[in-house]
């Protein structure tokens, strides 16, 4: 008998958060499973424009209907669940869920448990404004007794700006860092003692070494839990 990982499916969406994610996968799953070993992957992305219409439209259903067709397409490939390493596309879950062919992993739930473990309580919220605007960190973070806080308007309008026409593309400029940083300042004087990196390029630029506060990084949180998912045994002929 052989223990078998299972197969990850990540259902992407923008491409520098989805790389970061499958790069992390690959790297921290040697680190657990021995030189160069990883569990199967295999990812499907509708194009992010795709994405964008929907969302601008605010139209979930199509959001969850791009979504679970990367889901059954990654269920052809053989995958056991899916991941998104995407935070904002997370609110169209429950249009997903009930048809999906395949469990997934919630983002921000896995980033919630994290929170706890490391004992934080009042977690600011950075993101794009179509994530910030939503329930989905406020509703998981709540769920473990958290308080969730959002940006000012005008935070959320720059980091909207920073992340859709730089990030996105992989351009990553002083000025915004340091005004990504600033916003992270006025969170912890809004009593904040973290702060989750809820788009999942954030990570590329923001990490505690240039954080005012402590950083959740749901790209890697997300990615990790995936991995020990993926590790659970699982037996075979």
């Amino acid at each position: 008998m052989t223990a078998t990982p299972l197969h990850i499916g990540i259902v992407a969406c923008s491409a520098e958060g989805a790389a970061l994610c499958y790069r992390t996968l690959c790297a921290e799953g040697a680190q657990r499973m021995g030189p160069h070993a990883h569990p199967e992957i295999s990812l499907h992305t509708h194009s992010l424009a795709d994405y964008v219409a929907c969302l601008d439209q605010g139209d979930l259903a199509g959001v969850g209907a791009l979504m679970l067709s990367s889901a059954t397409k990654l269920a052809r490939t053989g995958a056991d669940f899916l991941i998104c390493p995407d935070n904002t596309i997370h609110q169209a879950l429950a249009h997903v869920l009930p048809r999906s062919p395949l469990p997934w992993l919630h983002i921000a739930e896995a980033v919630a448990q994290e929170a706890v473990a490391r004992g934080y309580q009042r977690i600011g919220i950075l993101g794009t404004h179509w994530l910030i605007d939503s329930s989905v960190y406020p509703d998981k973070l709540g769920a473990q007794g958290l308080d969730a806080v959002r940006p000012s308007q005008d935070d959320r309008n720059d980091l909207g700006r920073i992340i859709m026409d730089e990030l996105v593309y992989g351009v990553f400029k002083p000025a915004s860092v340091a005004r990504l940083q600033a916003i992270i300042e006025r969170m912890r004087d809004a009593g904040c003692d973290a702060v989750v990196l809820g788009c999942t390029e954030l990570p590329l630029v923001l990490n505690d070494g240039n954080s005012a506060l402590p950083t959740l990084d749901s790209t890697r949180i997300l990615a990790r839990a995936a991995l020990t998912r993926a590790l659970l045994p699982r037996q075979v002929a």
